[in-house]
Protein backbone atom coordinates (compact mmCIF):
# COMPACT_ATOMS: atom_id res chain seq x y z
CA UNK A 1 0.00 0.00 0.00
CA UNK A 2 1.88 3.19 -1.21
CA UNK A 3 -0.92 5.59 -1.93
CA UNK A 4 -0.01 9.36 -1.20
CA UNK A 5 -3.01 11.29 -0.49
CA UNK A 6 -3.42 14.53 -2.64
CA UNK A 7 -2.92 17.70 -1.02
CA UNK A 8 -6.39 19.94 -0.31
CA UNK A 9 -7.80 22.57 -1.11
CA UNK A 10 -7.36 22.03 -4.86
CA UNK A 11 -9.27 22.77 -7.84
CA UNK A 12 -11.28 20.15 -9.41
CA UNK A 13 -12.84 19.42 -12.41
CA UNK A 14 -16.17 20.62 -11.84
CA UNK A 15 -14.71 23.96 -11.47
CA UNK A 16 -14.60 24.08 -15.44
CA UNK A 17 -18.02 24.12 -15.45
CA UNK A 18 -18.75 26.21 -12.31
CA UNK A 19 -15.97 28.40 -11.04
CA UNK A 20 -15.77 32.12 -12.18
CA UNK A 21 -17.79 34.66 -13.76
CA UNK A 22 -17.50 34.81 -17.60
CA UNK A 23 -20.88 33.68 -19.65
CA UNK A 24 -20.12 29.98 -19.76
CA UNK A 25 -19.97 29.28 -16.21
CA UNK A 26 -23.12 31.83 -15.48
CA UNK A 27 -24.71 29.06 -18.24
CA UNK A 28 -23.65 25.93 -16.67
CA UNK A 29 -24.25 27.34 -12.89
CA UNK A 30 -27.51 29.13 -14.19
CA UNK A 31 -29.14 26.45 -15.18
CA UNK A 32 -28.48 24.26 -12.27
CA UNK A 33 -29.87 26.80 -9.57
CA UNK A 34 -33.32 26.46 -11.16
CA UNK A 35 -33.21 23.31 -8.67
CA UNK A 36 -32.93 25.64 -5.83
CA UNK A 37 -29.73 25.04 -5.33
CA UNK A 38 -27.83 28.03 -3.31
CA UNK A 39 -24.79 29.79 -4.96
CA UNK A 40 -22.36 29.15 -1.90
CA UNK A 41 -23.10 25.35 -3.21
CA UNK A 42 -20.99 25.81 -6.46
CA UNK A 43 -17.44 27.20 -4.43
CA UNK A 44 -15.33 24.06 -5.13
CA UNK A 45 -16.46 21.61 -3.07
CA UNK A 46 -16.49 17.71 -4.52
CA UNK A 47 -19.64 17.14 -6.74
CA UNK A 48 -20.45 13.54 -6.84
CA UNK A 49 -22.56 11.75 -9.27
CA UNK A 50 -24.55 9.27 -7.81
CA UNK A 51 -24.56 6.55 -11.33
CA UNK A 52 -27.96 5.26 -10.15
CA UNK A 53 -29.15 1.89 -12.43
CA UNK A 54 -32.59 1.99 -11.20
CA UNK A 55 -35.52 1.19 -13.68
CA UNK A 56 -38.83 -0.49 -13.21
CA UNK A 57 -37.52 -2.98 -15.89
CA UNK A 58 -34.49 -3.65 -13.81
CA UNK A 59 -36.60 -5.61 -10.92
CA UNK A 60 -33.45 -6.35 -9.50
CA UNK A 61 -32.44 -2.55 -9.01
CA UNK A 62 -36.18 -1.34 -8.07
CA UNK A 63 -34.98 0.22 -4.89
CA UNK A 64 -31.96 2.25 -5.72
CA UNK A 65 -33.99 5.28 -5.57
CA UNK A 66 -34.26 4.97 -1.90
CA UNK A 67 -30.84 4.58 -1.46
CA UNK A 68 -29.59 7.12 -3.36
CA UNK A 69 -31.24 9.32 -0.87
CA UNK A 70 -29.21 7.76 1.38
CA UNK A 71 -26.16 7.84 -0.38
CA UNK A 72 -27.00 11.91 -0.71
CA UNK A 73 -27.63 12.19 2.65
CA UNK A 74 -23.98 10.89 2.99
CA UNK A 75 -22.35 13.38 0.38
CA UNK A 76 -24.12 16.21 2.01
CA UNK A 77 -23.03 15.52 5.53
CA UNK A 78 -19.26 15.56 4.37
CA UNK A 79 -19.17 18.51 2.66
CA UNK A 80 -20.17 17.40 -0.38
CA UNK A 81 -22.55 18.31 -3.59
CA UNK A 82 -24.74 15.34 -4.64
CA UNK A 83 -26.29 14.86 -8.31
CA UNK A 84 -28.44 11.85 -9.46
CA UNK A 85 -27.75 10.66 -12.36
CA UNK A 86 -29.49 7.85 -13.98
CA UNK A 87 -27.38 5.62 -16.60
CA UNK A 88 -28.03 2.94 -18.44
CA UNK A 89 -29.34 -0.13 -16.58
CA UNK A 90 -28.52 -3.89 -18.79
CA UNK A 91 -31.29 -5.61 -17.07
CA UNK A 92 -30.30 -9.63 -16.79
CA UNK A 93 -34.25 -10.14 -16.54
CA UNK A 94 -35.61 -8.29 -19.47
CA UNK A 95 -33.07 -7.84 -22.27
CA UNK A 96 -32.99 -9.80 -25.42
CA UNK A 97 -31.29 -11.07 -27.11
CA UNK A 98 -29.24 -11.14 -23.81
CA UNK A 99 -28.06 -8.18 -21.35
CA UNK A 100 -24.46 -9.45 -21.70
CA UNK A 101 -24.54 -8.04 -25.80
CA UNK A 102 -25.21 -4.48 -23.20
CA UNK A 103 -23.19 -4.85 -20.87
CA UNK A 104 -20.49 -3.12 -23.65
CA UNK A 105 -23.40 -0.09 -24.78
CA UNK A 106 -23.98 0.82 -20.85
CA UNK A 107 -20.05 0.66 -19.84
CA UNK A 108 -19.64 3.28 -23.24
CA UNK A 109 -22.54 5.71 -22.10
CA UNK A 110 -21.64 5.69 -18.76
CA UNK A 111 -18.22 6.38 -19.15
CA UNK A 112 -18.93 9.36 -21.70
CA UNK A 113 -21.48 10.68 -19.04
CA UNK A 114 -18.74 10.61 -16.49
CA UNK A 115 -16.17 12.33 -18.60
CA UNK A 116 -18.27 14.72 -20.26
CA UNK A 117 -19.94 16.06 -16.83
CA UNK A 118 -19.46 18.01 -13.99
CA UNK A 119 -18.75 15.36 -11.35
CA UNK A 120 -15.54 14.93 -9.09
CA UNK A 121 -16.73 11.74 -8.50
CA UNK A 122 -18.99 8.71 -8.72
CA UNK A 123 -21.11 6.55 -6.58
CA UNK A 124 -21.50 3.52 -8.39
CA UNK A 125 -25.38 1.96 -7.60
CA UNK A 126 -25.10 -1.20 -8.48
CA UNK A 127 -26.85 -4.93 -8.25
CA UNK A 128 -28.18 -6.58 -11.10
CA UNK A 129 -25.36 -8.80 -13.44
CA UNK A 130 -24.23 -6.37 -15.54
CA UNK A 131 -24.79 -3.17 -13.83
CA UNK A 132 -21.52 -3.51 -12.02
CA UNK A 133 -18.85 -4.67 -14.13
CA UNK A 134 -20.65 -1.72 -16.74
CA UNK A 135 -19.81 0.20 -14.10
CA UNK A 136 -16.93 -0.65 -13.24
CA UNK A 137 -15.31 -0.79 -16.60
CA UNK A 138 -16.74 2.80 -16.66
CA UNK A 139 -15.11 3.67 -13.80
CA UNK A 140 -11.75 2.18 -14.80
CA UNK A 141 -11.64 4.02 -18.02
CA UNK A 142 -12.53 7.55 -16.53
CA UNK A 143 -9.91 7.10 -13.68
CA UNK A 144 -12.53 9.32 -11.58
CA UNK A 145 -12.60 8.09 -8.23
CA UNK A 146 -15.76 5.95 -7.34
CA UNK A 147 -17.05 3.50 -4.92
CA UNK A 148 -19.52 0.96 -5.42
CA UNK A 149 -22.81 0.62 -3.53
CA UNK A 150 -24.63 -2.62 -4.23
CA UNK A 151 -28.56 -2.93 -3.79
CA UNK A 152 -27.93 -6.30 -1.79
CA UNK A 153 -29.66 -9.87 -2.40
CA UNK A 154 -33.13 -10.40 -1.47
CA UNK A 155 -34.86 -12.49 1.39
CA UNK A 156 -34.48 -15.76 1.43
CA UNK A 157 -37.60 -18.04 -1.09
CA UNK A 158 -39.88 -20.86 1.13
CA UNK A 159 -41.54 -23.41 -0.69
CA UNK A 160 -43.19 -26.24 1.11
CA UNK A 161 -40.81 -25.72 3.62
CA UNK A 162 -37.71 -25.75 1.29
CA UNK A 163 -35.46 -22.88 0.46
CA UNK A 164 -35.88 -21.66 -2.59
CA UNK A 165 -32.68 -20.44 -4.19
CA UNK A 166 -33.54 -17.53 -7.06
CA UNK A 167 -32.34 -19.24 -10.29
CA UNK A 168 -31.03 -22.37 -9.00
CA UNK A 169 -34.58 -23.75 -8.25
CA UNK A 170 -35.75 -22.11 -11.24
CA UNK A 171 -33.54 -25.45 -13.20
CA UNK A 172 -34.26 -27.80 -10.49
CA UNK A 173 -38.23 -26.98 -10.72
CA UNK A 174 -37.94 -26.69 -14.37
CA UNK A 175 -36.68 -30.40 -14.33
CA UNK A 176 -38.81 -31.78 -12.24
CA UNK A 177 -41.82 -30.97 -14.30
CA UNK A 178 -40.19 -32.64 -17.60
CA UNK A 179 -39.00 -35.69 -15.50
CA UNK A 180 -42.94 -35.93 -14.31
CA UNK A 181 -41.88 -34.87 -10.35
CA UNK A 182 -43.53 -31.97 -10.04
CA UNK A 183 -46.84 -30.63 -11.32
CA UNK A 184 -46.98 -27.80 -13.63
CA UNK A 185 -49.53 -26.51 -11.04
CA UNK A 186 -47.00 -26.62 -8.20
CA UNK A 187 -44.36 -24.73 -10.66
CA UNK A 188 -46.39 -21.82 -10.59
CA UNK A 189 -47.27 -22.10 -6.48
CA UNK A 190 -43.29 -22.29 -6.43
CA UNK A 191 -43.11 -18.66 -8.72
CA UNK A 192 -44.83 -17.04 -5.92
CA UNK A 193 -41.94 -17.85 -3.60
CA UNK A 194 -39.47 -17.41 -5.62
CA UNK A 195 -38.64 -13.47 -5.22
CA UNK A 196 -40.33 -12.20 -2.42
CA UNK A 197 -38.67 -8.85 -1.55
CA UNK A 198 -36.64 -6.05 -3.34
CA UNK A 199 -33.10 -7.32 -4.29
CA UNK A 200 -30.45 -8.96 -6.55
CA UNK A 201 -30.71 -13.07 -6.31
CA UNK A 202 -30.64 -14.60 -3.09
CA UNK A 203 -27.61 -17.09 -4.18
CA UNK A 204 -24.03 -17.13 -5.37
CA UNK A 205 -25.33 -16.08 -8.56
CA UNK A 206 -23.88 -13.36 -10.96
CA UNK A 207 -24.69 -10.43 -9.07
CA UNK A 208 -24.28 -11.60 -5.13
CA UNK A 209 -20.91 -12.83 -7.04
CA UNK A 210 -19.67 -9.43 -8.53
CA UNK A 211 -21.03 -7.55 -5.82
CA UNK A 212 -18.10 -9.44 -3.76
CA UNK A 213 -15.66 -9.26 -6.44
CA UNK A 214 -16.05 -5.54 -5.88
CA UNK A 215 -15.81 -5.65 -2.38
CA UNK A 216 -12.68 -7.62 -2.73
CA UNK A 217 -11.14 -5.44 -5.45
CA UNK A 218 -11.04 -3.28 -3.07
CA UNK A 219 -13.82 -0.72 -4.89
CA UNK A 220 -16.50 -1.30 -2.02
CA UNK A 221 -16.45 -0.59 1.44
CA UNK A 222 -15.94 -3.88 3.85
CA UNK A 223 -19.01 -5.84 4.47
CA UNK A 224 -21.38 -4.25 1.49
CA UNK A 225 -21.62 -7.25 -0.89
CA UNK A 226 -24.23 -9.24 1.24
CA UNK A 227 -26.11 -7.30 3.29
CA UNK A 228 -29.86 -8.70 2.34
CA UNK A 229 -31.84 -5.45 0.27
CA UNK A 230 -34.78 -5.07 3.01
CA UNK A 231 -31.84 -4.69 5.97
CA UNK A 232 -31.54 -1.12 7.62
CA UNK A 233 -27.52 -1.63 7.54
CA UNK A 234 -28.09 -1.61 3.63
CA UNK A 235 -28.82 2.00 3.85
CA UNK A 236 -26.32 2.87 6.76
CA UNK A 237 -23.91 1.26 4.06
CA UNK A 238 -24.99 3.67 1.36
CA UNK A 239 -24.90 6.78 3.37
CA UNK A 240 -21.50 5.74 4.73
CA UNK A 241 -20.12 5.46 1.15
CA UNK A 242 -21.63 8.83 0.41
CA UNK A 243 -19.81 10.44 3.17
CA UNK A 244 -15.94 8.18 1.82
CA UNK A 245 -16.59 9.33 -1.51
CA UNK A 246 -16.02 12.93 -0.50
CA UNK A 247 -13.14 12.15 0.97
CA UNK A 248 -11.76 10.02 -1.97
CA UNK A 249 -12.02 12.91 -3.75
CA UNK A 250 -9.82 15.19 -1.97
CA UNK A 251 -7.60 12.38 -1.48
CA UNK A 252 -7.86 11.82 -5.05
CA UNK A 253 -7.92 7.98 -4.45
CA UNK A 254 -8.63 6.90 -7.97
CA UNK A 255 -9.72 3.37 -9.34
CA UNK A 256 -6.31 2.93 -11.14
CA UNK A 257 -4.90 2.99 -7.29
CA UNK A 258 -7.32 0.25 -6.14
CA UNK A 259 -7.56 -2.01 -9.44
CA UNK A 260 -4.12 -3.32 -9.25
CA UNK A 261 -2.96 -6.82 -10.50
CA UNK A 262 -2.46 -7.93 -6.47
CA UNK A 263 -6.52 -6.83 -6.11
CA UNK A 264 -7.82 -8.85 -9.57
CA UNK A 265 -5.56 -11.98 -7.80
CA UNK A 266 -7.69 -11.25 -4.23
CA UNK A 267 -10.85 -11.15 -6.13
CA UNK A 268 -9.91 -14.20 -8.42
CA UNK A 269 -9.16 -16.55 -4.89
CA UNK A 270 -12.47 -15.34 -3.47
CA UNK A 271 -14.69 -16.26 -6.72
CA UNK A 272 -12.97 -19.77 -5.82
CA UNK A 273 -13.81 -19.49 -1.95
CA UNK A 274 -17.12 -18.11 -2.53
CA UNK A 275 -18.05 -20.76 -5.04
CA UNK A 276 -18.83 -17.42 -7.19
CA UNK A 277 -20.35 -17.62 -11.04
CA UNK A 278 -18.37 -18.39 -14.39
CA UNK A 279 -19.42 -14.76 -15.47
CA UNK A 280 -16.46 -13.44 -12.78
CA UNK A 281 -14.61 -14.16 -15.26
CA UNK A 282 -15.50 -12.81 -18.31
CA UNK A 283 -15.86 -9.11 -16.14
CA UNK A 284 -12.86 -9.22 -14.41
CA UNK A 285 -11.27 -9.43 -17.63
CA UNK A 286 -12.97 -6.66 -19.48
CA UNK A 287 -12.68 -4.54 -15.97
CA UNK A 288 -8.62 -5.12 -15.97
CA UNK A 289 -8.51 -4.72 -19.84
CA UNK A 290 -10.28 -1.08 -18.95
CA UNK A 291 -7.44 -0.21 -16.37
CA UNK A 292 -4.37 -1.44 -18.08
CA UNK A 293 -4.01 -4.33 -15.90
CA UNK A 294 -2.40 -7.22 -18.10
CA UNK A 295 -4.69 -10.20 -16.63
CA UNK A 296 -5.23 -13.56 -18.24
CA UNK A 297 -6.95 -17.12 -18.20
CA UNK A 298 -3.93 -18.54 -17.30
CA UNK A 299 -3.82 -15.89 -13.84
CA UNK A 300 -7.53 -17.24 -12.92
CA UNK A 301 -6.43 -20.91 -13.17
CA UNK A 302 -2.98 -20.21 -11.65
CA UNK A 303 -4.49 -17.84 -8.87
CA UNK A 304 -7.61 -20.12 -8.13
CA UNK A 305 -6.64 -24.13 -8.40
CA UNK A 306 -5.55 -24.63 -5.01
CA UNK A 307 -8.19 -22.50 -3.32
CA UNK A 308 -11.00 -24.55 -1.42
CA UNK A 309 -14.92 -23.46 -1.69
CA UNK A 310 -15.78 -22.70 1.91
CA UNK A 311 -18.87 -20.34 1.39
CA UNK A 312 -21.86 -23.61 1.60
CA UNK A 313 -24.34 -21.68 -0.51
CA UNK A 314 -26.33 -22.27 -3.45
CA UNK A 315 -26.03 -23.72 -6.15
CA UNK A 316 -22.86 -25.16 -4.47
CA UNK A 317 -24.10 -25.64 -1.33
CA UNK A 318 -27.16 -25.19 0.76
CA UNK A 319 -27.76 -22.19 2.34
CA UNK A 320 -28.60 -18.79 0.54
CA UNK A 321 -27.68 -14.73 0.66
CA UNK A 322 -28.65 -14.18 4.04
CA UNK A 323 -27.41 -17.16 6.22
CA UNK A 324 -24.25 -16.08 3.97
CA UNK A 325 -24.52 -12.28 5.64
CA UNK A 326 -25.65 -13.06 9.51
CA UNK A 327 -22.32 -15.47 9.74
CA UNK A 328 -20.42 -12.57 8.45
CA UNK A 329 -20.14 -11.93 4.89
CA UNK A 330 -17.48 -11.61 2.33
CA UNK A 331 -14.80 -10.24 5.57
CA UNK A 332 -15.04 -13.71 7.01
CA UNK A 333 -13.99 -15.25 3.57
CA UNK A 334 -11.39 -12.43 3.27
CA UNK A 335 -9.90 -13.23 6.79
CA UNK A 336 -10.12 -17.03 6.18
CA UNK A 337 -8.02 -16.57 2.66
CA UNK A 338 -5.70 -13.96 4.35
CA UNK A 339 -4.98 -16.95 7.24
CA UNK A 340 -4.21 -19.23 4.30
CA UNK A 341 -1.55 -17.02 2.90
CA UNK A 342 -3.60 -16.73 -0.39
CA UNK A 343 -4.71 -12.95 0.43
CA UNK A 344 -2.65 -9.77 -1.10
CA UNK A 345 -2.90 -8.17 2.41
CA UNK A 346 -1.73 -4.81 1.80
CA UNK A 347 -3.77 -4.30 -1.25
CA UNK A 348 -5.62 -1.26 -1.01
CA UNK A 349 -9.43 -0.13 -0.45
CA UNK A 350 -11.37 2.60 -0.74
CA UNK A 351 -11.61 2.84 2.91
CA UNK A 352 -8.02 4.05 2.54
CA UNK A 353 -6.93 1.00 4.75
CA UNK A 354 -5.81 -2.42 3.51
CA UNK A 355 -8.18 -4.96 2.85
CA UNK A 356 -6.13 -6.55 5.51
CA UNK A 357 -6.72 -4.00 7.72
CA UNK A 358 -10.36 -4.44 7.41
CA UNK A 359 -11.04 -7.93 7.86
CA UNK A 360 -8.28 -8.91 10.87
CA UNK A 361 -10.75 -9.04 13.51
CA UNK A 362 -13.90 -10.04 12.03
CA UNK A 363 -15.57 -12.91 13.52
CA UNK A 364 -17.33 -16.06 11.93
CA UNK A 365 -20.88 -16.70 13.49
CA UNK A 366 -21.84 -20.09 11.47
CA UNK A 367 -19.50 -22.56 10.70
CA UNK A 368 -21.62 -23.77 8.28
CA UNK A 369 -22.78 -21.45 6.07
CA UNK A 370 -18.91 -20.33 5.82
CA UNK A 371 -16.38 -23.27 6.56
CA UNK A 372 -13.30 -24.02 8.02
CA UNK A 373 -11.03 -25.19 5.30
CA UNK A 374 -10.55 -28.85 6.36
CA UNK A 375 -14.34 -29.22 5.43
CA UNK A 376 -14.66 -27.20 2.63
CA UNK A 377 -17.25 -28.24 -0.42
CA UNK A 378 -14.66 -28.36 -2.89
CA UNK A 379 -10.73 -28.42 -2.37
CA UNK A 380 -10.24 -27.12 -5.57
CA UNK A 381 -13.07 -24.90 -5.93
CA UNK A 382 -11.68 -22.14 -8.26
CA UNK A 383 -12.68 -21.80 -12.15
CA UNK A 384 -11.09 -24.60 -14.13
CA UNK A 385 -9.59 -23.33 -16.87
CA UNK A 386 -9.59 -26.38 -20.03
CA UNK A 387 -7.49 -26.08 -22.83
CA UNK A 388 -7.19 -28.67 -26.26
CA UNK A 389 -7.18 -29.21 -29.54
CA UNK A 390 -11.46 -27.93 -29.03
CA UNK A 391 -10.81 -24.91 -27.03
CA UNK A 392 -7.18 -23.60 -28.01
CA UNK A 393 -7.74 -20.57 -25.78
CA UNK A 394 -9.80 -21.64 -23.19
CA UNK A 395 -12.80 -22.83 -21.92
CA UNK A 396 -14.19 -22.41 -18.27
CA UNK A 397 -15.56 -25.12 -15.81
CA UNK A 398 -17.09 -23.80 -12.05
CA UNK A 399 -15.94 -27.52 -10.42
CA UNK A 400 -17.74 -26.52 -7.00
CA UNK A 401 -21.37 -26.65 -9.24
CA UNK A 402 -20.31 -29.86 -10.97
CA UNK A 403 -20.49 -33.47 -10.81
CA UNK A 404 -17.47 -35.20 -9.41
CA UNK A 405 -18.20 -38.40 -11.23
CA UNK A 406 -18.23 -36.34 -14.64
CA UNK A 407 -15.09 -34.46 -14.20
CA UNK A 408 -13.48 -37.40 -16.17
CA UNK A 409 -15.43 -38.10 -19.15
CA UNK A 410 -15.63 -39.03 -22.51
CA UNK A 411 -18.08 -39.40 -24.42
CA UNK A 412 -20.21 -39.20 -28.22
CA UNK A 413 -21.04 -35.82 -28.59
CA UNK A 414 -24.42 -35.03 -29.73
CA UNK A 415 -24.69 -32.13 -31.59
CA UNK A 416 -26.76 -28.62 -31.54
CA UNK A 417 -26.03 -25.75 -34.73
CA UNK A 418 -27.53 -23.01 -32.26
CA UNK A 419 -30.05 -22.76 -29.45
CA UNK A 420 -33.06 -22.88 -32.10
CA UNK A 421 -31.95 -26.65 -32.96
CA UNK A 422 -31.87 -27.42 -29.52
CA UNK A 423 -34.82 -26.44 -28.81
CA UNK A 424 -36.36 -27.72 -31.55
CA UNK A 425 -34.89 -31.45 -30.92
CA UNK A 426 -33.84 -32.02 -27.67
CA UNK A 427 -37.48 -32.90 -26.66
CA UNK A 428 -37.53 -35.33 -29.97
CA UNK A 429 -38.07 -39.21 -28.88
CA UNK A 430 -35.24 -40.28 -31.59
CA UNK A 431 -33.25 -37.80 -31.11
CA UNK A 432 -30.21 -40.31 -29.83
CA UNK A 433 -29.02 -39.56 -26.91
CA UNK A 434 -28.33 -40.98 -23.46
CA UNK A 435 -26.94 -39.87 -20.50
CA UNK A 436 -22.75 -40.53 -21.48
CA UNK A 437 -23.17 -38.60 -24.38
CA UNK A 438 -21.41 -34.83 -24.56
CA UNK A 439 -23.92 -32.00 -25.78
CA UNK A 440 -22.52 -29.37 -27.75
CA UNK A 441 -24.17 -25.98 -28.66
CA UNK A 442 -22.39 -23.71 -31.01
CA UNK A 443 -23.21 -20.20 -32.35
CA UNK A 444 -23.72 -19.07 -28.80
CA UNK A 445 -20.59 -17.07 -27.99
CA UNK A 446 -20.17 -13.48 -28.25
CA UNK A 447 -20.58 -13.28 -32.04
CA UNK A 448 -22.78 -15.64 -32.60
CA UNK A 449 -25.86 -15.15 -30.64
CA UNK A 450 -25.37 -12.32 -30.92
CA UNK A 451 -24.01 -11.42 -27.28
CA UNK A 452 -23.16 -14.85 -25.30
CA UNK A 453 -26.45 -15.58 -23.72
CA UNK A 454 -26.93 -17.72 -20.47
CA UNK A 455 -28.05 -20.81 -22.75
CA UNK A 456 -24.58 -23.27 -22.14
CA UNK A 457 -26.60 -25.24 -19.27
CA UNK A 458 -28.64 -26.73 -21.74
CA UNK A 459 -31.68 -28.94 -20.25
CA UNK A 460 -31.23 -32.62 -20.72
CA UNK A 461 -33.70 -34.29 -22.62
CA UNK A 462 -36.86 -36.01 -20.42
CA UNK A 463 -36.34 -39.38 -21.81
CA UNK A 464 -32.70 -38.98 -19.71
CA UNK A 465 -34.61 -37.12 -16.49
CA UNK A 466 -37.06 -39.64 -15.77
CA UNK A 467 -34.26 -42.54 -15.59
CA UNK A 468 -33.37 -39.99 -12.35
CA UNK A 469 -30.32 -38.75 -14.33
CA UNK A 470 -29.52 -35.00 -13.48
CA UNK A 471 -26.60 -34.19 -14.73
CA UNK A 472 -24.50 -34.62 -18.07
CA UNK A 473 -21.54 -33.30 -19.56
CA UNK A 474 -22.19 -30.05 -21.76
CA UNK A 475 -20.18 -27.94 -23.75
CA UNK A 476 -20.68 -24.51 -25.22
CA UNK A 477 -19.06 -21.24 -26.39
CA UNK A 478 -22.49 -19.70 -24.46
CA UNK A 479 -22.37 -18.51 -20.58
CA UNK A 480 -24.65 -19.74 -17.95
CA UNK A 481 -26.46 -18.15 -15.17
CA UNK A 482 -24.33 -17.67 -11.57
CA UNK A 483 -27.42 -19.89 -10.28
CA UNK A 484 -27.38 -22.58 -11.83
CA UNK A 485 -25.27 -26.34 -11.44
CA UNK A 486 -23.78 -28.79 -13.37
CA UNK A 487 -21.31 -30.61 -15.02
CA UNK A 488 -20.93 -27.51 -17.68
CA UNK A 489 -17.91 -26.67 -19.89
CA UNK A 490 -18.53 -23.04 -21.14
CA UNK A 491 -16.66 -20.13 -22.94
CA UNK A 492 -14.80 -22.36 -25.73
CA UNK A 493 -12.94 -19.81 -27.13
CA UNK A 494 -12.27 -19.14 -30.09
CA UNK A 495 -16.46 -19.44 -30.63
CA UNK A 496 -18.19 -21.04 -32.99
CA UNK A 497 -18.91 -18.62 -34.65
CA UNK A 498 -15.51 -16.78 -35.13
CA UNK A 499 -14.15 -20.25 -36.62
CA UNK A 500 -13.30 -21.74 -33.65
CA UNK A 501 -12.80 -25.89 -33.35
CA UNK A 502 -16.19 -26.01 -31.97
CA UNK A 503 -17.77 -25.11 -34.92
CA UNK A 504 -16.95 -28.16 -36.43
CA UNK A 505 -17.82 -31.15 -34.08
CA UNK A 506 -19.84 -33.40 -35.42
CA UNK A 507 -22.14 -36.00 -34.18
CA UNK A 508 -20.52 -39.08 -33.37
CA UNK A 509 -17.13 -37.49 -32.53
CA UNK A 510 -15.83 -38.72 -29.23
CA UNK A 511 -14.78 -35.59 -26.76
CA UNK A 512 -12.53 -36.27 -23.85
CA UNK A 513 -13.32 -33.71 -20.86
CA UNK A 514 -10.12 -33.82 -18.07
CA UNK A 515 -10.56 -31.35 -15.42
CA UNK A 516 -8.30 -32.73 -12.72
CA UNK A 517 -5.47 -32.30 -16.05
CA UNK A 518 -6.99 -29.03 -17.64
CA UNK A 519 -7.97 -30.25 -20.84
CA UNK A 520 -10.85 -30.56 -23.28
CA UNK A 521 -9.80 -33.14 -26.75
CA UNK A 522 -11.99 -33.42 -29.39
CA UNK A 523 -10.85 -37.04 -30.71
CA UNK A 524 -10.05 -36.68 -34.24
CA UNK A 525 -6.57 -36.60 -35.90
CA UNK A 526 -4.53 -32.96 -36.57
CA UNK A 527 -5.23 -33.41 -40.02
CA UNK A 528 -9.18 -34.02 -39.99
CA UNK A 529 -9.54 -30.94 -37.68
CA UNK A 530 -7.38 -28.68 -40.56
CA UNK A 531 -9.56 -29.98 -43.10
CA UNK A 532 -12.97 -29.62 -41.36
CA UNK A 533 -11.56 -25.87 -40.56
CA UNK A 534 -10.71 -25.22 -43.61
CA UNK A 535 -14.32 -26.34 -45.60
CA UNK A 536 -15.65 -24.17 -42.61
CA UNK A 537 -18.57 -21.22 -43.33
CA UNK A 538 -20.39 -19.45 -41.00
CA UNK A 539 -24.12 -20.27 -40.50
CA UNK A 540 -24.79 -17.85 -37.65
CA UNK A 541 -27.04 -14.94 -37.41
CA UNK A 542 -25.40 -11.73 -38.71
CA UNK A 543 -26.90 -7.91 -38.21
CA UNK A 544 -26.39 -5.47 -40.68
CA UNK A 545 -26.73 -2.54 -39.26
CA UNK A 546 -27.38 -1.08 -35.75
CA UNK A 547 -25.57 -1.54 -32.01
CA UNK A 548 -26.11 -5.65 -32.66
CA UNK A 549 -23.52 -4.70 -36.15
CA UNK A 550 -21.89 -2.86 -34.11
CA UNK A 551 -21.46 -5.31 -31.32
CA UNK A 552 -20.81 -8.06 -33.75
CA UNK A 553 -17.95 -6.70 -35.63
CA UNK A 554 -15.94 -5.14 -32.27
CA UNK A 555 -16.55 -7.56 -29.48
CA UNK A 556 -13.62 -9.76 -28.77
CA UNK A 557 -12.86 -13.37 -27.64
CA UNK A 558 -14.72 -14.33 -24.12
CA UNK A 559 -10.98 -15.48 -23.28
CA UNK A 560 -10.18 -11.76 -22.98
CA UNK A 561 -13.01 -10.43 -21.51
CA UNK A 562 -15.47 -9.77 -24.44
CA UNK A 563 -14.97 -6.10 -24.54
CA UNK A 564 -15.12 -4.19 -27.59
CA UNK A 565 -11.71 -3.46 -29.59
CA UNK A 566 -12.03 -0.01 -29.28
CA UNK A 567 -12.95 0.36 -25.87
CA UNK A 568 -10.51 -1.21 -24.19
CA UNK A 569 -7.52 0.92 -21.97
CA UNK A 570 -8.21 4.30 -19.61
CA UNK A 571 -8.94 7.63 -21.40
CA UNK A 572 -8.98 9.47 -18.51
CA UNK A 573 -11.34 12.00 -17.73
CA UNK A 574 -9.78 15.14 -19.21
CA UNK A 575 -12.28 17.90 -19.50
CA UNK A 576 -13.42 18.87 -22.90
CA UNK A 577 -13.92 21.82 -25.20
CA UNK A 578 -17.24 23.95 -23.87
CA UNK A 579 -20.24 23.23 -25.27
CA UNK A 580 -21.32 27.20 -26.23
Amino acid sequence: MTFQPASWPRKLRSQEWYGGTSRDTIYHRGWMKNQGHPHDLFDGRPIIGILNTWSDLTPCNGHLRELAEKVKAGVWEAGGFPVEVPVFSASENTFRPTAMMFRNLAALSIEEQMRGQPIDGAVLLVGCDKTTPSLLMAAASTDLPSIVVTGGPMLNGYFRGERVGSGTHLWKFSEAVKAGEMTQEEFLEAEASMSRSSGTCNTMGTASTMASMAEALGMALSGNAAIPAVDSRRRVMAQLSGRRIVQMVKDDLKPSDILTKQAFENAIRTNGAIGGSTNAVIHLLAIAGRVGIDLTLDDWDRCGRDVATIVNLMPSGKYLMEEFFYAGGLPVVLKRLGEGGQLHKDALTVSGQSIWDEVKDVINHNDDVIRPLDQALAAQGGIAVLKGNLAPRGAVLKPSAASKHLLVHRGRAVVFEDIDDYKARIEDPDLDIDETCVMVLKNCGPKGYPGMSEVGNMGLPSKVLKKGITDMVRISDARMSGTAYGTVVLHTAPEAAAGGPLAVVRDGDMIALDVPGRSLHLDISDAELAERLAAWRPNHERPESGYAWLHQAHVEGADTGADLDFLKGCRGSPVGKDSH
